[in-house]
């Protein structure tokens, strides 16, 4: 057994398309035999069985490696070779190929299933050919992003592949709908290992404005991040980031406390993200969860220290063919490090709107100066939702399955959390509750967001909060 890297000595027979073909026809008087003049397979027409035919890997061919050096690819092949029946190979070459594509390198990948022949060929064996296409030098194109409300045009260029193991530049610019940017300039190398590590430096600019707490930002900074996975649906990242943020009011109308907060800051934090995701899909997931933890350690030099936990979880159960409920959860709790250190209003947490509390106002629940969010050490929010068909199911099979009737009921708080000493943590954690509640229309936009239009009803609010009864527009990924 062994990898060449050759053209097959003769055409490829069995194409293994994605998902992979789970039939193999080695004579062509094995196929069904279908009625013409019915439309219908032959009764005297026999199944072909996959399951259990022996098979085993003679050779691997791969066509196309040109930059790529033969090391990098060779640890994708190690379940081929280890089969021993025709449907291990098929499973095999699938998970093969997904492994090519993580690496990075090439844009196409083709995999054909052949019987073996030439030398070292057995009774048994096959030839399993990847044809690939490598990604040019240098690409670059420009495209839209949507998330958090706000719709970005994003400009990017990179040089992938550059010493043949994945290595990667990338520059990107992105502008907002909301006047926010970022440029990025970063430098990205996959490592090997049954971890998939992968290190990204890179460099950063951006500018923020937040209307509703009454300040716009700029950072610059250096991001180093360590990304793997400890089990195959389970990926950390452990990341270092320096950043100097100067923050500047936004107007006239900004509070004095918004004020006070003005001028330069130089953060130096630690931050560990643990997610794991088995839903079935991004946007409307029928089944599975998502857990995703964000802890954060910041005052290793500057002038900004605390310690910080956000938690996420979402949980997703069908009831009936397409009548999914859902369920979600966010708690985030953090406390100030050393007395000399700052917390910056860009480090709290917020709460309200379209994304995370329906019928408020962006960041409309919890402290607010003069009618600037100031944020709070502390926040807990629940979604319960309900996602059907349209009535009737108009447009069924076509562009009615792209939208869902949605039921929500959102309930949270916000605020220090900080018990007197006997109190119970559940009396802290309930006071000044919020409550909303409402029905509306979700859309699909493919696999990049979720567009919402609701009709939402706060019905337990502080009378600092600012509430936002009626329709109410959001897009995003992750809602709340």
């Amino acid at each position: 057994m062994g990898i060449v890297h050759a053209k097959a000595p003769h055409p490829p027979k069995y194409p293994l398309d994605d998902p992979p073909l789970m039939s193999f026809a080695p004579n062509p008087d094995d196929l069904p035999k279908y009625n013409s003049e019915q439309g219908e397979p032959d009764p005297n027409a026999k199944d072909i069985i996959i399951e259990g035919v022996s098979a085993r890997v003679d050779k691997i061919h791969i066509d196309g490696l040109e930059r790529t050096k033969d090391d990098y690819v060779q640890d994708c092949f190690d379940d081929l070779f280890s089969a021993t029946t025709f449907q291990d190979v098929l499973i095999g070459a699938h998970r093969a190929r997904l492994k090519l594509e993580e690496l990075g390198c090439f844009k196409n990948i083709a995999v054909f299933v052949d019987t073996s022949k030439g030398v070292g060929s057995t009774p048994e064996g096959l030839d399993v050919t990847f044809n690939v296409k490598e990604y040019r030098r240098l690409t670059g194109g420009v495209s839209t992003h949507i998330g958090d409300n706000e719709g970005s045009l994003l400009v990017g260029m990179k040089a992938p592949n550059i010493y043949g193991r994945g290595e990667k530049v990338q520059v990107e610019y992105s502008h907002g709908s909301k006047k926010n940017t970022q440029f990025s300039l970063a430098f990205i190398k996959p490592l090997k290992g049954k971890f998939h590590p992968i290190i990204t430096a890179s460099v950063f600019q951006n500018h923020s404005e937040f209307d509703a707490s009454g300040f716009r930002e700029r950072g610059r900074g250096i991001l180093l991040d360590l990304g793997f996975h400890s089990f195959p649906l389970v990926k950390h990242n452990i990341q270092w980031e320096g950043i100097i943020r100067e923050l500047g009011v936004a107007g006239k109308s900004t509070s004095f406390e918004v004020r006070e907060q003005s001028g330069a800051t130089l953060k130096s934090a630690l931050r560990h993200i643990v997610s794991t995701d088995m839903r079935d899909d991004n946007i409307f997931p029928t089944g599975g969860t998502l857990i995703q933890n964000t802890t954060e350690i910041a005052g290793l030099g500057g002038d900004v220290g605390f310690w910080k936990n956000d938690v996420f979880l979402q949980s997703n159960i069908s009831l009936y063919e397409d009548i999914v409920l859902q369920s979600c959860f966010g708690f985030g709790l953090m406390r100030g490090i050393g007395n000399d250190m700052k917390i910056g209003l860009s480090d709290m947490f917020y709460l309200g709107g379209p994304l995370s509390f329906r019928g408020f106002q962006t960041r409309g629940a919890g402290p607010h100066s003069d009618g600037d969010a100031t944020g709070a050490l502390g926040y807990w929010a629940a979604g319960l939702h309900l996602f059907t068909p349209l009535p009737f199911r108009p447009g069924s099979g076509g562009l009615g399955e792209l939208f869902r009737t949605h039921f929500f009921v959102n309930t949270g708080n916000i605020g220090e959390f900080q018990p007197a000493e006997g109190e119970p943590i559940t009396t802290v954690l309930g006071n000044n509750l919020r409550l909303s509640y409402g029905i509306g229309l979700a859309l699909r936009l493919g696999n990049m967001a979720r567009i919402e239009l609701n009709y939402c009803v706060p019905q337990i609010f502080d009378e600092n909060d600012l509430t936002q009864p009626g329709i109410q527009f959001g897009i995003g990924v992750r809602f709340l």
